[in-house]
């Protein structure tokens, strides 16, 4: 469901994070334990992956990564309080895993969903201090935003936008221009046609199969091609569906649930996928 895999975002409000502080020599945990694929994904690509002893179930990127069967939605404290963590990383405060942890004396870094790119960037940098590797944070950081930059402003932004529909499932769960994702379509020119909903005020509304046929997007993004098997194919074989632009003219890009759905460094990838489809489209 949408509410698990986006518990971040529907969990947590926005939480401002304040510049980090580089931690002192004596503090720089040694036994990080990992709930958020997104801070696993982080931790590894500034350097500290030595330093990470478990990590959920749903961190499946590094495959490095010391994987376990722990879970980030309903965190247990005895067990993660096994691996002997210095430090536990997590995306919100499920089971109340925060208190839990503190009463054992656990350190805990609460890294919420982030919904623009700053914040993603805030949270590799505050990684990058707490475990002693700020340098690398702040060399991967320049180069995402390097990367990015470069992407968006060769990607073609046409006078009349071209729209856009993204699926997160098949009963059609969407994103606004609000949300992470939505905003990295905005940076690409896009119109996303999820803003028009009368739901849209959650960031993630779920529309009717009439509200997308009507808005005809130019573009179909699959962010459900892992979790339920979306395919151009399955999307083409809904009920009036074939009449739509993106369906038509073979505009329905799959990409990976899991990059979509985080908001670490292989975000360039995102962006760099969803660029080449705009192009694309451009030329028609």
């Amino acid at each position: 469901m949408v509410v698990s895999r986006y518990a971040g975002t529907v969990v947590l409000a926005l939480v401002l994070l304040a510049a980090p502080a580089v931690a002192p020599a004596a503090t720089i945990p040694s036994r990080i334990v990992s709930l958020s694929p997104t801070a696993t994904e982080d931790l590894f690509a500034i350097g500290a992956g030595k330093q990470v002893v478990a990590v959920d179930v749903d961190s499946d990127y590094p495959k490095s990564a010391p994987h376990t069967k722990l879970s980030s939605y309903t965190p247990n404290a005895e067990a993660v309080a096994a691996y002997k963590p210095d430090l536990v990383v997590v995306s919100y405060d499920g089971n109340h895993i925060v208190e839990a942890l503190g009463k054992l004396k656990i350190p805990v870094l609460i890294q919420p969903t982030a919904s623009t790119l700053a914040q993603a960037y805030a949270q590799i940098d505050q990684l990058g201090a707490r475990t002693g590797h700020a340098a690398g944070a702040t060399k991967l950081v320049g180069s995402m935003k390097r990367q990015i930059a470069a992407i968006a402003a060769t990607t073609p932004h046409p006078k009349t936008p071209i729209t856009v529909y993204d699926e997160l499932e098949p009963d059609l769960y969407s994103v606004t221009s609000k949300t992470f994702i939505g905003r990295i379509f905005t940076l690409l020119g896009l119109k996303d046609i999820a803003d028009a909903a009368g739901n849209a005020g959650s960031g993630y509304p779920q529309l009717s199969n009439e509200f997308v046929v009507a808005a005809d997007p130019q573009l179909i993004v699959l962010s459900d091609t892992i979790c339920c098997g979306q395919t151009p194919a399955t999307v083409g074989a809904r009920a009036a569906w074939n009449t739509i632009a993106a369906v038509r003219n073979h505009d329905v890009l799959g990409v990976s649930d899991d990059i979509a759905s985080r908001w670490g460094p292989r975000i360039v990838d995102l962006v760099r996928q969803v660029s080449a489809e705009i192009k694309k489209i451009a030329r028609q």
